[in-house]
């Protein structure tokens, strides 16, 4: 897989899936992750890509000359174009587990107060929100989604059951409550049924939990 990210803030985007499981799917070249600026497109001599937005109103606008030129360019055959703004449709596990079967994906980063919708219209395929709140720009949402989708590759984790057996696998069930050694900490002990070495009766005492924890925290699901 190869993903590229539009952005203003290059180093913000690559961050965060510079280390750990994802900096190891990317030296094992299951994925190619490549940043660029924006500002590289402009055809100012200052570099500015924004403007104030037409109408009125607080804020900037990312121009739509800039983005059309660096999607355009960046864009290949089979290349699925997502645009990270509060605005999309929020993103779901089962969502990531499809993008993670795409071979390349252009990720543009929403900034100030959004992009010039002519560009939404005619280059985007796909918008995505991470969530219903607003963060300072976009590169930092996708990253999020990078990570949601890289794991999911396959050898990406060390374990395949992992992508598995975790919240939203099933769309209506968070995880169950996890425990480690020591089996005593500070008078708290990891539930019997876990020691047992029953397999079944642990399946089942999991799923429980998992319901249990679903109603408590998410009885949207």
């Amino acid at each position: 897989m190869k993903i590229d990210i539009l952005t203003l803030f290059p180093d913000i985007a690559l961050s965060p899936l510079s280390d750990s499981i994802i900096q190891r799917a990317r030296d094992a070249g299951l994925v190619e992750i490549c940043a660029h600026n924006l500002r590289d497109w402009s055809d100012n001599k200052h570099r500015r890509v924004d403007d104030s937005p037409c109408g009125g109103g607080p804020g900037m606008v990312l121009q739509p000359g800039p983005l059309a030129a660096a999607i355009r360019e960046l864009k290949g055959e089979g290349t699925r174009v997502i645009l990270m703004t509060p605005q999309g449709k929020q993103l779901k596990q089962a969502r990531c587990r499809e993008l993670s079967s795409e071979t390349h994906l252009l990720i543009v980063c929403g900034h100030y107060e959004g992009i010039d919708h002519r560009i939404v219209e005619t280059l985007i395929d796909e918008e995505i929100s991470i969530g219903d709140y607003v963060l300072t720009n976009g590169a930092i949402a996708a990253a999020v989604l990078c990570d949601s989708i890289i794991r999911l590759l396959p050898g990406a984790l060390g374990d395949s059951q992992s992508a598995i057996e975790e919240s939203f696998s099933d769309p209506s069930l968070l995880e169950a409550p996890c425990y480690t050694r020591p089996v005593d900490f500070e008078g708290q002990k990891v539930p019997e049924i876990l020691l047992s070495g029953d397999h079944a009766k642990i399946a089942a005492w999991r799923m429980e939990k998992a319901a249990e924890r679903t109603r408590r925290n998410r009885p949207d699901l």
